[in-house]
């Protein structure tokens, strides 16, 4: 038997149907590129005739995507055969994906049809389906609650009507590994012709089974896999495609299965589908959460730094993350606060790593997570280490109504001579922040601005807390002045000397990197 399974995602087709999650033509092409990146073997891009929208989003799909099959979905009726085929017309691999119900529950109260007219039509829309296109795959749909006799019939009546690919979904999530597993052997066992079709299986999570009904499946023998990124689907949600993937991975050892998934493009696919559907990742999701590879137990974290593998069975590298996350909080270790203070360019000695670390467990234990920023301010606090690789000499705004706002500043250097640059920008104090950022030769982000009066009366005084980002680093900065432009100008002067400090101390010979 072919070790290979075959990934077939859904995420256009079932996991738009999640609530609240639907896309246009542009984001759902968006998607099907990072599939193809990702290396999927089918896309199964839409349900052509539920909308000319759907329609439209399969055949632009079909057109623009090359390496995978395009998969349409359709009812076993005419219309819908023949609007996928059409939609998938253009596709370099073209597949139509028919289904009808089998279930008793299914056929008594949807369909009110017996077996014997479920049999004709299932058959039927094959036909019609082989008749448009080469690749027709057949879903009885709810068949993990179909009698397994009748099931065994319908499976063997339709690849013999020509579906080279039979589904065996559990709609609703009932199934249980065990039961699944028996299901797909007997199946194998007693179907005649099952070595003419690839046995693949859809699973729902409604019981949190999903993936692992899709693992039992596989090991009695199914190799073909429907499932979404994320997870994302009707109710519960689908099988989740980096579960399924990186579980095969993984556990090789046990499966002995692989897939063609480039798996380093996991994270980037799970975030534009996060980013484009609005529907979040929850932070301890498996393979793609927030959690996923960090560690805030201090035992953890001493066993991830000495060897890896004490805590965790994947690298964050193979799923396309650069690292792990030592997340600081009251649970950490002195190893692990050891690490990050150097990796934030202090030296200090043994006494002053103790001093820092109860300052920074007394911190902790007020905040659930610490961040860098907060471990520097305890640091600089403790060795009053105050950080001015630039300072402010002056500065002039011009802004009004029907007025670009302009900005001229001046900035000094240690002995060298004050530097003059001007920049425009929203407002003054936008325009202050570029022009330092065009002296500094850093491009800042504001992430966080607040500002208040310190004292009462015109003369107040304006305190402006903000927060930075620079590239891949961020720090705080505040100041205190009666001149809120003063007080903006110098907070985010302060926030940028902090950045520009670190990199000389990670430097180590006074040159910003």
């Amino acid at each position: 038997m072919n070790n290979e399974v075959i990934i077939f995602d859904t995420t256009l087709r079932d996991g738009e149907q999640s609530p609240g999650a639907t896309l246009n033509t542009r984001e759902k092409l968006e998607i099907a590129r990072h599939l193809e990146l990702l290396n999927v073997d089918v896309i199964e891009a839409g349900f052509p005739v539920s909308s000319p929208g759907d329609f439209e989003a399969v055949s632009l799909i079909a057109q623009e995507v090359r390496k995978p099959i395009v998969c349409g979905l359709a009812r076993a009726v005419e219309k819908d055969i023949a609007a996928a085929a059409e939609a998938v017309k253009k596709a370099a691999r073209p597949r139509v994906h028919v289904f009808l119900a089998t279930s008793e529950i299914h056929r008594t109260f949807k369909l009110k049809k017996a077996k014997e007219e479920i049999l004709r039509l299932a058959v039927q829309g094959v036909k019609l389906a082989k008749g448009l296109v080469s690749d027709v795959e057949f879903s009885p749909e709810d068949a993990s609650r179909t009698e397994l006799d009748f099931l065994v019939e319908v499976v063997a009546a339709v690849i013999e009507a020509g579906a080279g690919t039979v589904n065996i979904p559990d709609t609703v999530g009932y199934a249980v590994p065990s039961r699944f597993h028996t299901v797909i052997k007997t199946l194998r066992e007693r179907v005649p012709n099952i070595g003419n079709a690839v046995i693949s299986v859809h699973c729902h999570n409604d019981l949190g089974l999903a993936v692992a009904n899709s693992l039992a499946a596989l090991e009695a023998g199914a190799r073909q896999v429907e499932c979404t990124v994320n997870g994302i689907g009707e109710r519960a949600g689908n099988a989740a495609l980096e579960e399924i993937v990186m579980a095969i991975r993984t556990r090789a050892d046990h499966y002995g299965l692989t897939t063609k998934i480039d798996t380093r493009r996991i994270v980037p696919a799970s975030r534009a589908v996060s980013k484009l559907t609005g529907l979040l990742v929850q932070r301890n999701k498996a393979i793609v959460g927030q959690n996923a590879f960090a560690h805030e137990s201090g035992v953890h974290q001493d066993g991830v730094l000495k060897e890896r593998t004490t805590y965790e069975i994947m690298r964050p590298e193979d799923v396309g993350l650069s690292r792990s996350t030592l997340v600081l909080g009251k649970h950490s270790g002195r190893h692990a606060f050891r690490e990050r203070v150097a990796e934030l360019g202090f030296t200090l000695d043994d006494q002053q790593l103790d001093a820092a670390l109860g300052k920074f467990k007394a911190l902790a234990d007020k905040k659930k997570e610490v961040f860098d920023d907060d471990i520097e301010a305890v640091i600089e606090d403790m060795l009053e280490v105050v950080p001015e690789v630039f300072q402010l000499v002056t500065f002039h705004t011009t802004s009004g109504v029907h007025t670009v706002p302009t900005a001229t500043v001046v900035l000094k250097r240690g002995d060298a001579e004050p530097v003059r640059d001007a920049a425009v920008g929203d407002g003054p104090v936008d325009a202050i922040y570029n022009a330092i950022d065009r002296i500094t030769g850093l491009d800042g982000t504001l992430l966080d601005y607040n500002i208040h009066a310190v004292t009462k009366g015109k003369d107040a005084l304006g305190e402006v807390t903000l927060h930075v980002r620079c590239g891949d680093q961020s720090a705080t900065g505040k100041a205190v002045t009666t001149d809120i432009l003063e007080s903006s100008a110098r907070a985010y002067l302060n926030a940028v000397n902090r950045i520009l400090a670190r990199q000389v101390r990670k430097c180590g010979n006074g040159a910003t990197q």
